[in-house]
């Protein structure tokens, strides 16, 4: 199986580039040209020629622009690499019978109520970079090809910037630390959307009835409250020094932190179909956390 992977060099494109290698001739790009070849989502002509060069029989798209804030004033640019980008993809993967594996978000939901989204449920993004997502998978399902549209949520990753390093950071430096507690959702690490990800991804492309939207997310749920609290528990019981303890940290509302996108306040995503159709047992968000943080520590 020839895999061609983009977005190499993100947090979910590092840890695919571990876990699909034993698949198959795996073809690993980022946004630099590499021998011709292009793996940058904004030059759509560019990235089409790279796939009908190529023709690889599994395509998995790591990248995204992400910059849920940044969005709001760059719809444009937004909307190419999340979404007409996928369209190309998804007409490559069409034309050659290849399989497309893509990952998408909770940002396609507006956030409302306390009950687990599921794939199904209606999608009414709150901002630019939600819509942008929710077009990609609609030109993904338009396009009639083998896929896996895979949404996820509070992704991290132990390399590069993360939210508990953040919060170790500024535990060490502050004497008071306020953190949301009302938005609402699981951590999802991404070794386990890679790990993941290779375990389906045979199966997805020899088993088209199986393709569609499946929700992706460590099991279990959490605010980034009380997320926070769990990150300066371990680090203090790994004997970091910190000025701001666990118990002293403050709940603070979504309201109290304004930024130019709103954010869900319900990100809790369903993985029962996932679950189900592919046999698997994800792990609880702690444990996620904490093997990150034995590594980072």
């Amino acid at each position: 199986m020839k895999i061609l992977l983009l977005g190499k060099n993100g947090q979910v494109g590092w840890e695919l580039q571990r876990a699909l290698t034993p698949l198959g001739e795996l073809i690993a790009l980022d946004r630099h040209a590499e021998q011709g070849l292009c793996g940058d989502l904004s030059q759509l002509s560019a990235l089409q020629s790279t796939l009908t060069q190529l023709k690889p029989d599994l395509i998995v798209n790591a990248a995204a622009y992400t910059a849920v804030d940044k969005a709001e004033s760059e719809p444009d640019v937004a909307h190419t690499i999340n979404a007409l980008a996928c369209g190309v993809m998804a007409e490559a993967a069409q034309r050659t019978g290849a399989c497309l594996i893509h990952y998408s978000t909770d940002y396609v939901f507006d956030g409302s109520g306390q009950i687990h989204w599921i794939e199904t449920d209606k999608t009414a993004p709150l901002g630019v970079y939600g819509a942008s997502k929710l077009a990609g998978e609609r030109l993904i399902q338009q396009s009639g090809c083998r896929h896996l549209i895979l949404r996820t949520s509070w992704v991290y990753s132990a390399r590069g910037n993360n939210f508990a390093k953040t919060m170790l950071r500024l535990a060490q430096e502050r004497d008071t630390l306020n953190v949301i507690g009302d938005q609402i959702g699981a951590p999802t690490g991404a070794e386990l959307l890679a790990d993941v990800t290779a375990q389906i991804a045979r199966t997805a492309y020899q088993q088209p009835e199986v393709t569609g939207i499946y929700h992706l997310a460590a099991s279990g749920e959490t605010s980034w409250y009380h997320y926070a609290r769990f990150v300066l528990e371990q680090a203090r019981r790994a004997g970091v020094v910190l000025k701001v303890d666990a118990s002293a940290v403050q709940a603070i509302p979504t309201s109290a932190y304004p930024t130019p996108a709103k954010r869900p306040h319900n990100s809790r995503l369903s993985t029962y179909k996932l679950a189900h159709i592919f046999d698997i047992n994800l792990p609880s968000w702690e444990t996620g956390v904490a093997r990150m943080l034995a590594e980072i520590l």
